[in-house]
């Protein structure tokens, strides 16, 4: 079994690429964008579980709050 650390440092470097791309930002942009929600902090926590899920998904998942927090 992978350790959780590990598996967030292979998938967050996805998921902030999607950022970048999506929203056209610079890395330093979409790190503190995705850090800074509730996704962010989810994925930090290892009780939530979200670490077992795709980047796809997780990027999914904060793109619906960013969008709802941009509005």
């Amino acid at each position: 079994m992978m350790e959780h650390y590990v598996t967030r440092a292979t998938i967050i470097p996805e998921i902030i690429k999607k950022i970048m791309e999506k929203y056209s930002m610079t890395s330093e942009e979409a790190m503190k964008a995705f850090y800074e929600s509730s996704v962010g902090a989810s994925l930090a926590d290892d009780e939530t579980g979200l670490y077992g899920q795709s980047p796809l998904y997780i990027f999914g998942l904060f793109m619906e709050e960013y969008e709802q927090n941009e509005r």
